[in-house]
């Protein structure tokens, strides 16, 4: 398992697939099989039986896991993609977007 470019809460950039060009918040990080939730993205139908949540049941609409290859963080500066690098200082370790020099939090 490999350290990750994105975390929880961080604005992402959709660069590959269907739902190409549009940018969410991330949900949930998966990163035993590098893929992530985001908010709105890569939406998909379930059919559900009736639970106590969802007493009715029926066809359920819902965000599907996208691998994390295909995002790109935002740029807190410009709102554009950018990648990311590592900075140490002392103990703490920063996120800092390449094309700004903004520090990410």
């Amino acid at each position: 398992m490999s350290k990750l470019h994105i975390k929880k809460d961080d604005t992402v950039l959709v660069l590959a697939g269907r739902d190409k060009g549009k940018s969410g918040k991330v949900l949930k990080i998966m990163a035993k099989e590098c893929r992530a939730i985001v908010e709105g993205i890569n939406m998909v139908t379930k059919s559900t039986k009736p639970s106590a949540k969802n007493p009715q049941g029926g066809i359920v609409k819902m965000e599907a896991p996208i691998h994390i290859s295909n995002l790109s963080l935002i740029d807190p500066k410009s709102g554009k993609a950018t990648r990311v690098s590592i900075k140490h200082e002392g103990k703490n370790v920063i996120r800092v977007a390449k094309k700004s020099g903004e520090e990410i939090k």
